[in-house]
């Protein structure tokens, strides 16, 4: 525990902290953190009562007066998925077609939970599960985990039976024109995941 929190919850009493915890995670907290600091989960139950705060996932609440980000909601609920695919290339401003109820995402292949089933969800194996895993703002200024482009790509690319060719389309022809991409660490994934051939074949059609 840092020495500022400990002084903090010192110097205030426990309703405070939790608020002052909020504020530093753009209106967020959970029934985790709030133990970790050695403060009953109680309180959350007061706050919830007298409308402080509200609950929305298992564990997680939300400033009453703040707009609840379903995209990082998620993520907290669920930390062994991944937003991927078309998903994650929203995120990176690569696709057109927004998330909605229904996210693009990625869990190892032993992975299941309920709230996941009516998602997109890819399976891989161990040693491909961390490939490219980054982090980035949800529209709503909250970090959650996604891949990177060049991972993206990759999916896709794999994936294109199960996504909308043209959006796949689309997809690579923005990230073509993307001052920041790195087609080495493109080719380096692609090797990775067993699709190196397919991929180059693939982007040298974008690329005449």
């Amino acid at each position: 525990m840092k020495n500022d929190k400990k002084n903090e919850i010192k110097n205030k009493n426990n309703i405070e902290v939790i608020v002052s915890i909020m504020k530093d995670n753009n209106g967020y907290v959970t029934s985790k953190e709030v133990s970790k600091l050695g403060i009953h989960r109680m309180y959350l139950n007061i706050m919830k009562e007298k409308g402080i705060i509200d609950k929305v996932g298992n564990g997680i609440y939300i400033d009453s007066n703040k707009m609840e980000d379903n995209y990082f909601v998620f993520d907290l609920e669920l930390p062994n998925v991944v937003y991927s695919h078309m998903t994650a290339l929203y995120f990176h401003g690569l696709s057109i077609k927004a998330p909605n109820d229904i996210y693009d995402i990625t869990v190892p292949n032993n992975y299941f939970n309920y709230k996941i089933k009516n998602h997109n969800v890819f399976y891989v194996s161990k040693d491909i599960y961390e490939l490219g895993l980054t982090e980035i703002e949800t529209p709503m200024g909250n970090k959650v985990k996604v891949y990177d482009t060049e991972r993206c790509i990759c999916d896709i690319i794999k994936s294109r039976k199960r996504m909308d060719l043209e959006h796949v389309k689309y997809s690579i022809r923005e990230y073509i024109k993307r001052k920041d991409k790195d087609l080495i660490r493109l080719s380096d994934y692609a090797k990775k995941m067993g699709i190196h051939d397919e991929v180059m074949n693939y982007m040298e059609v974008f690329y005449e």
